[in-house]
């Protein structure tokens, strides 16, 4: 297997063998989500017959997305080794134009992973596109905004990923990453474009047990009901975890010093999730406080302007009852005046 970056416009693809070590089985990750990944791998690579009969490109996209450390590139690695395709790591903001993406994307052979990693940071990708340029109409299609044909563009990413060009060579798998999935615009990551949407998440215990095995070839260990109790408090990138488990020999007084020094870890995170949860609430009553108060201003304002009004319309109405009587007694002494 092999590993293609692009570098630059002017030299298409640069190789190295592909020798990363990770595979599903040394991945830290949920096992539900570990398993659904690798069956719909399966799925994927046995299915050219079936894409062929129902008239789609032999291709699948994957969205990889979650905070930092949470594994998304060696998920890519797992990928990779479990089907035996090589990888094609495109650099966006090494490419100038749709035509660089083009020079590309037609040198890509089958049974290749297309990775774009942290595909946020790599064009104006956030739904702005409607300032950008005028569509061509109310039903224009999403892949075919209005796009300098001298720049990298969204469009010309879109029809990279699912236009024409997209069945050349056929059975390859396109994964973008993000550490902000809600920036995104909504067209680049549409189902048929990112068919699956894969959450990498923080670290959880049963994910913690495939490290454990990894950095300490241990199963199990008294401290771990501890780290346990303490995962499940507390939000840490599987990264961060096994930063806390290397060690240099693999004794067990150094796996006993790793899980201290991880639970350490765990406890110190807990209490800065603690102290930051206090500011949510102290913040939050402090709003509420000044939300309620606001809120009886306007209620005694609108009490007094009824209050006001109420007033004014009585004045009105003694001015109008003795307006009337006065023009009722000059009635009368006109009567009587006329009788005399």
């Amino acid at each position: 297997m092999h590993v293609a970056c692009s570098s630059s416009p002017r030299e298409v693809w640069s190789y190295i063998d592909f020798n990363h070590p990770t595979t599903f089985q040394t991945l830290a990750m949920d096992p539900a989500k570990k398993q659904m990944i690798m069956d719909d791998l399966d799925d994927f690579r046995n299915s050219k017959d079936y894409y062929r009969r129902i008239g789609k490109a032999w291709k699948r996209g994957y969205l990889l997305y979650g905070p930092p450390g949470t594994g998304k590139s060696t998920m890519i690695a797992a990928m990779a080794n479990y089907l035996n395709y090589d990888i094609y790591d495109i650099e966006l903001t090494t490419l100038s134009t749709n035509s660089d993406l083009r020079k590309l994307f037609i040198e890509i052979t089958g049974k290749s992973i297309i990775v774009i990693e942290d595909i946020d940071c790599s064009l104006d990708l956030t739904g702005n596109r409607a300032r950008k340029g005028r569509r061509r109409g109310p039903q224009a299609d999403d892949a075919h905004d209005y796009a300098d044909p001298n720049s990298l563009t969204l469009s010309g990413l879109l029809n990279f990923i699912d236009g024409l060009w997209s069945a050349h060579s056929g059975e390859r798998i396109i994964v973008f990453t993000t550490n902000y999935v809600g920036e995104l615009d909504p067209a680049l990551i549409r189902r048929g474009r990112m068919d699956m949407h894969m959450e990498m998440s923080y670290l959880k215990f049963e994910a913690f047990k495939t490290l454990a095995m990894n950095y300490l070839q241990m199963e199990a260990h008294p401290l771990f009901d501890t780290i346990k109790e303490l995962l499940d408090e507390v939000e840490i990138a599987p990264a961060d975890v096994a930063e806390c488990l290397m060690v240099s020999r693999r004794t067990d007084r150094d796996a006993q010093a790793c899980l201290d020094r991880l639970i350490g870890e765990l406890k110190m995170k807990k209490e800065e999730t603690k102290d930051i949860n206090n500011k949510k609430v102290k913040t939050n009553k402090h709003r509420k406080k000044a939300k309620t108060k606001a809120n009886a201003k306007r209620k005694a304002e609108a009490e007094k302007e009824k209050v006001e009004k109420a007033a004014s319309e009585d004045d009105n109405k003694k001015t109008n009852d003795n307006t009337e009587k006065k023009a009722t007694d000059v009635e009368e002494e006109k009567k009587v005046i006329q009788e005399d």
